[in-house]
């Protein structure tokens, strides 16, 4: 009998087709995911919360998408039709976001709180923002799928459009991340994915005019076999057990890959496209073995059993090989982006490449010739969506605080182990009647024979997950430096936070204080200079301010240094990571005054700028001490928008300081962020300390600093005076001699220096390129070259004026 020619839909250059545009849609999902996340972050904030909550409402958005198309559009419409308005939709409600994220901005700021109500407003601001564009990115693969057949050749096809969307996701990530966003801002990044998007649209709509869809519309569900329906529920649980582990592992895998590659946008995006890069090899290779297996759910189950193990030996990497490792600064940025990539595929790889070939072998399993393609792909994607979406939120949120990483990867064997047993135990395997080539039905092995290798598996997998060790103290503390610290530093504490890691080392008489990887704070003398600074130099210029807030705890040194003042009636500190404040406490209360135990002070968990976004109260002082501006997320602290907010929230009178480095940075990124806050603050005036930093101070109404009243404060004061005389300032004249020019006097050294906006924020990228430059010294005497005697900023009497000549004169440059 001659066998039927296959639909024009199925032949190989229509596939190659479905695989271009859904490579084109991965692409510019990931280009508008990674513009979103930036713009909704300046709005709701960048702690776990907010971007857990903007994580789910993302993922969720593609769960209904794919949902609902099947239920919504009738087979009998054209495919690649469909397909072409959800481009058009996406590429309109991108845009869309971008124009209303102002107008979001103003409505959001004056209703939000803190605290649960707060957080359910920031789940209803993402909401509003992504619903729409996700919806309608989920739908695009149901709607691609229904241009296939729902057998064992259309999964296997499905599966290699997957697979080309992921590889897609791959480009837009690093496109994204290494060149669009270090060169242009979001607007442009928005406009290129919205033109690919009409590109894909238009292509899809020629393409359709080419070739007519001959598929009726299906009235009724289909019958389905009764052996298809029997155990069909658990091929969607372990494909949402599957997604559940992979973005728990994400989660997990992104913050211990950041302390050894440097919290960078860089790193964020080496990581992300290294295990998409597994997600669409895996894929790929699933694709091919579920049109070539007879037992899809066998295959599937072993891919969930093989997890357990492919994550142990990432646990294995993270926490005992690369720790182990000496650092050397690599010599050029290629080679250091080569290694970051080979370590994040060694950890990542063979668990990706699993979970991505689960994806294709789940559908197989699901298939039947009579069902509708759209609603098989629709439902797996959906099942497998839930699962990442509880998988991500409830990592972040709860899990890595309370369990902290090693009984999160343990949990995530188990996960991986139990969508195994569904898979292959026979009690959930569908009947399938044996017989022998006679025609009578061969009896079944017993049960308890042919689940003993799942059970073997299993042991197997509760050995791996018993032999995870926790986290090692020192990778926390000192990230890729961990092994060039082992046996010179001892760690006295390390906790994993909601938002990040954290960890206390004394080491050579110093004890410090690291977040993410990296010291935040000492109670080394050049370090507590420029933590006492940020405070006494507005707190003194003041005279008696009565209200300060903090933006940034880190060790409570600077907000401890405002306790002596007795008009301060109020502090609040603003920490996002809730165990830092605790530690502050705990280990530097002697540097901090005890500073969180005070009455006068209030410490709110959140995130810097929402903070400040959508607090009605104004203070005397502000001062802001993030971390280092490459570190990802913190360059929203150096822009024009939030330095404006500042200012807003300044009292008549009321003064900024704002910490810059000059270590491990580059002339052009310290230049960006004195300039950015000079055309916010003109009157501004930059202060130089011993440890490679510098302190900015701007007012709300600029006016001269009175000399004489500074020094009768210090001498009125004595707790102040012994604060300052700890980190070298035995008097005014000592404080006022850092000294180091205002915007006029450095006006040339500034001249072509970007402003960082927050539409653009390209300086997290040019920062992100120098964190291995350490030239401190020569930023600084290029600096202040042009810095001569303000006499129309100091008011002092003879005396004084002379002596502080004197002393900025000998100030070394």
């Amino acid at each position: 009998m001659k066998k039927a020619p296959a639909p024009p839909q199925t032949s190989r250059r229509w596939v190659l087709l479905l695989v271009a545009l859904s490579f084109g849609s991965g692409c510019a999902a990931l280009l508008y995911q990674i513009v979103w996340f930036q713009l909704l972050e300046f709005v709701i904030g960048s702690s776990a919360v907010s971007l857990a909550v903007l994580l789910g409402t993302f993922m969720a958005g593609l769960c209904l998408g794919s949902l609902l198309l099947p239920r919504i559009v009738s087979t009998a419409r054209h495919p690649l039709r469909v397909y072409a308005l959800l481009e058009f939709g996406i590429g309109a409600s991108g845009v869309a976001v971008l124009a209303g994220m102002p107008l979001v901005s103003r409505l959001y700021s004056t209703t939000v709180g803190h605290g649960i109500p707060g957080i359910l407003l920031r789940g209803l601001v993402a909401t509003i923002c992504l619903l729409p564009p996700t919806v309608l990115m989920g739908a695009t693969l149901p709607a691609m799928g229904r241009w296939l057949r729902a057998n064992a050749r259309g999964a296997s096809q499905l599966g290699v459009l997957y697979s080309a969307n992921t590889i897609g996701a791959v480009a837009g990530c690093l496109l994204a991340g290494f060149y669009l966003l270090r060169i242009y801002d979001l607007a442009t990044v928005t406009y290129v994915a919205a033109a690919l998007n009409s590109a894909l649209a238009l292509i899809s709509i020629g393409a359709a005019a080419s070739v007519a869809h001959d598929r009726p519309e299906v009235q009724e569900p289909p019958v389905v076999p009764p052996q298809q329906t029997v155990g069909a529920w658990t091929v969607y649980v372990a494909i949402g057990l599957s997604g559940l582990s992979a973005l728990g592992a994400e989660v997990v895998w992104t913050r211990l890959l950041s302390l050894l590659l440097g919290p960078t946008v860089y790193s964020f995006s080496i990581i992300l496209a290294c295990l998409l890069t597994g997600l669409g090899i895996g894929s790929a290779g699933g694709a091919v073995l579920a049109r070539r297996t007879q037992n899809p759910r066998r295959a599937l189950g072993w891919c969930q059993l093989l997890l357990t193990g492919a994550v142990a030996f990432a646990a294995y990497m993270l926490f005992e090989f690369f720790p182990q490792q000496l650092y050397r600064p690599p010599g050029n940025l290629a080679t250091e982006f080569r290694s970051d990539v080979t370590l994040s595929l060694m950890t990542m790889l063979p668990a990706a490449c699993l979970w991505g070939a689960s994806f294709p072998l789940a559908l197989a399993a699901a298939a039947s010739h009579e069902r509708d393609p759209g609603r098989l792909v629709g439902g797996i994607y959906a099942a497998n969506t839930v699962g990442a979406v509880i998988g991500a939120t409830a990592t972040s949120l709860l899990l890595l605080a309370w369990l902290g990483t090693q009984n999160v990867q343990r949990l995530l064997i188990a996960a991986s182990a139990l969508a195994g047993v569904l898979m292959l135990a026979p009690w959930f395997q569908p009947p399938q009647p044996r017989r022998s080539p006679g025609g009578k039905r061969q009896k079944d092995m017993p049960a308890r024979w042919r689940a003993a290798p799942t059970i073997a598996a299993l042991a197997v997998a509760g050995l791996l997950a018993v032999r995870i060790d926790p986290v090692p103290g020192l990778l926390v503390a000192f990230g890729p430096y961990a092994g060039n610290a082992i046996g010179r530093s001892n760690v006295l504490y390390t906790g994993e936070g909601m938002n990040t890691s954290v960890a206390v080392t004394e080491g050579d008489g110093v004890r410090s204080f690291h977040v993410s990887g990296k010291v935040e704070a000492s109670n080394a003398p050049p370090d507590m200079q420029h933590l006492r600074m940020l405070a006494h130099i507005p707190a003194l210029t003041h005279g008696g301010p009565r209200s300060v807030l903090v933006v940034g705890c880190g060790a409570g040194v600077t907000a401890g240094s405002f306790i002596p003042y007795s008009s301060v009636e109020r502090m609040v500190i603003v920490e996002i990571e809730p165990l830092v404040p605790r530690l502050a406490s705990q280990f530097f209360s002697r540097e901090n005054n005890d500073v969180v135990r005070d009455p006068r002070v209030t410490v709110v968990n959140d995130d810097g700028r929402h903070y400040v976004l959508t607090t009605p109260e104004t203070f005397d002082i502000i001062t802001s001490d993030p971390i280092h501006p490459w570190v990802k997320g913190s360059a929203s602290l150096y822009t024009k928008e939030y330095f404006e907010l500042v200012r807003r929230h300044l009292k008549p009178g009321g003064i900024v300081s704002q910490w810059v480095p000059l270590y491990e940075s580059s002339q052009d990124v310290v230049k960006s962020e004195v300039a950015t806050f000079f055309d916010v603050f003109p009157g501004g005036t930059i202060w130089g300390t011993k440890g490679g930093d510098i302190v900015l101070v701007g007012q709300a109404d600029p006016s001269p600093i009175n000399v004489d009243a500074i020094e009768e404060r210090m001498k009125r004061s004595e707790a102040v005076a012994a604060l300052l005389r700890e980190v070298g300032f035995s008097s005014a004249i000592d404080l006022l001699a850092t000294y180091s020019g205002r915007a006029s006097e450095v006006g040339p050294w500034l001249a072509g220096a970007e402003i960082n906006r927050d539409l653009s924020l390209r300086l997290q990228y040019r920062a992100g390129l120098h964190l291995d430059f350490d030239n401190p010294e020569a930023i600084y005497a290029s600096m202040i070259s042009g810095r001569t005697y303000p006499d129309d900023l100091f008011v002092a009497s003879e005396g004084l004026k002379q002596a502080l000549k004197r002393a900025l004169a000998a100030r070394p440059e």
